[in-house]
């Protein structure tokens, strides 16, 4: 549910003003092609048996510690931002309902997080009302945490759900009382200079070890009984949180890592060499039958001139390799770092080519006339 409408909330909303009141203002179109918000006709996932609750996992020497058993330093209160007011008990965080949501003091972006969690055993209630607890990314977008053992609820509700979004494609879950894993690959939503929306977050889940969500899309922040567009301001990232539902949910071992973004190419660094023209009488001398030098008895490599440029095939490759001219005697591979320079004797002959590509290079031989 989105935070600052609580779920009691929002069904006394509907209980005053209607279902249709909720929804009225999202585009018709963009809704008919998704499921309605915890369609009880919804597929529930295939039931799939983990491996044995594991030991907790060890974090990596990098990872940010957020829980380890000993202490709320890196936790808050969400709700004024006072001291986090669960319990630690033998090492093990438990909510305390009543108590409300905790989330991290940072801020996160694009992160791998870990996160292990026990619903109560005996089990309670039914449905929703069973273990119900949540982690969320950015503050934002929910990841449900439910005793969905043996337990029957509507499918985008259970436990791996992107809440409200996208149910799990597996129910990975254990039974209650046992410790179960979350391992989350999260990319925060991108957007450009005026704020518009170019790539939404995408969240990875496994389950116990299990694949259930997908490098999905969540199409806005996590809310109940609607849907939200995406906020410019969550281009800064946000907090994990954890979710109070009022049940004695327990949590261990939470650690994340920050994820980098990938460098992107400089002016320079995409910058090639030109080409320059090459009569078709110069490419055909290069045109023939090439071997690696060190390996006289492999298939050889052949070149050939498609128009105004040459092409390698190499062995068992149905496609051939552009080759473009940047001198009488050099050739550059457009797409890869790979350049070709043509050997020439004393009396005009091609005898081979120096092949360098990324940090390796070879030498081949002509090998026919």
């Amino acid at each position: 549910m989105r935070w600052h409408l609580p779920r009691t909330a929002a069904a006394g909303l509907i209980a005053a003003a209607g279902l249709a009141v909720v929804v009225a203002s999202d585009d018709g179109a963009r809704l008919s092609q998704r499921w309605r918000q915890h369609d009880v006709h919804r597929p529930h996932p295939p039931v799939v048996e983990p491996a044995e609750s594991p030991i907790a996992s060890r974090p990596p020497k990098d990872a940010i510690i957020l829980f380890d058993g000993t202490n709320l330093d890196a936790w808050k209160a969400r709700d004024g931002g006072g001291p986090a007011r669960w319990n630690i008990v033998d090492g093990v965080l438990q909510t305390v309902p009543g108590a409300g949501a905790i989330e991290t003091r940072e801020r996160f972006g694009d992160v791998q997080l870990h996160v292990e969690w026990c619903a109560p055993d005996p089990p309670h209630g039914v449905g929703q009302d069973r273990g119900n607890s949540g982690v969320f990314l950015m503050g934002e977008f929910e990841l449900q945490v439910l005793d969905s053992y043996r337990a029957d609820t509507y499918a985008d509700g259970q436990a791996g759900a992107i809440y409200g979004q996208y149910p799990p494609l597996f129910n990975a879950s254990r039974p209650p009382g046992q410790w179960q894993t979350y391992d989350v690959a999260f990319r925060r939503p991108r957007f450009d200079a005026t704020g518009r929306l170019i790539e939404p977050a995408r969240i990875t889940l496994f389950h116990n070890g299990i694949l259930v969500q997908n490098n999905e899309a969540p199409f806005g922040p996590t809310a109940w009984l609607r849907w939200f567009p995406y906020d410019p301001h969550q281009a800064r990232g946000g907090p994990i949180a954890l979710q109070d539902h009022d049940h004695p949910v327990r949590y261990r071992n939470i650690w994340l890592r920050k994820l980098p973004d990938r460098p992107e190419p400089s002016a320079a660094d995409v910058e090639r060499p030109r080409t320059v023209a090459l009569t078709h009488e110069r490419l055909d001398r290069y045109a023939g039958k090439y071997r690696p030098a060190n390996r006289p008895d492999s298939p050889p490599w052949k070149i050939v001139r498609e128009d105004d440029h040459l092409a390698l095939w190499l062995p068992a490759r149905p496609f051939g390799i552009p080759m473009e001219p940047i001198s009488e005697t050099e050739f550059d591979m457009r797409q890869t770092d790979g350049r070709f320079t043509f050997r020439i004797d004393a009396g005009g002959k091609i005898t081979g080519i120096h092949f360098r590509i990324a940090d390796s290079e070879r030498e081949l031989s002509r090998v026919d006339p």
